[in-house]
């Protein structure tokens, strides 16, 4: 039994042997923009198959990438911040499988809305009064045909 128990050993060493890739010094590929640029439609494929539309989203907003394979994910709201966060490892898995880089580094920004100065509609009586001033003939059709926003 005990040259049964040794050879199941040699064999998971020689097995785990075999999966190691060894790559000469200095033969490092690093991440641009211009390669990533190249893979990104495969790496949101790759979101797109697996039905994950959020992640999806984030991917579909400008991406940059400084020197050193710094992938910057700007994103909008602490939602999107929370399922980028959620997505750090597959995103470098990915990056690393379709470009060959060796370093990735993922950053997100959280970029807030700007203010551009336009109240915010909320209510059916908002939205009727700045369509009115949009465009004035609606407050001449709501006069005639006797159209009420709150029912």
């Amino acid at each position: 039994m005990d040259d049964k128990a040794k050879q199941s050993e040699e064999a998971k060493v020689v097995s785990s042997q075999e999966k190691l890739e060894i790559k000469p010094l200095g033969s490092s590929i690093t991440l641009t923009q211009e390669l990533f640029d190249l893979q990104i439609f495969s790496i949101q494929e790759h979101f797109r198959k697996a039905d994950k539309n959020l992640e999806l989203a984030i991917l579909d907003q400008p991406i940059k990438v400084r020197d050193g394979g710094e992938v910057i994910l700007e994103v909008m709201g602490h939602m999107q911040e929370e399922i980028a966060g959620k997505m750090k490892p597959d995103l470098v898995g990915l990056i690393r499988q379709f470009t060959g880089a060796e370093r990735v580094l993922i950053t997100v920004e959280v970029k807030e809305e700007v203010d551009n100065g336009k109240p915010k509609l909320y209510t059916n009586t908002d939205k009727l009064n700045f369509l009115r001033e949009k465009h004035p003939a609606l407050a001449e059709f709501q006069r005639k045909f006797g159209l009420e926003v709150d029912f």
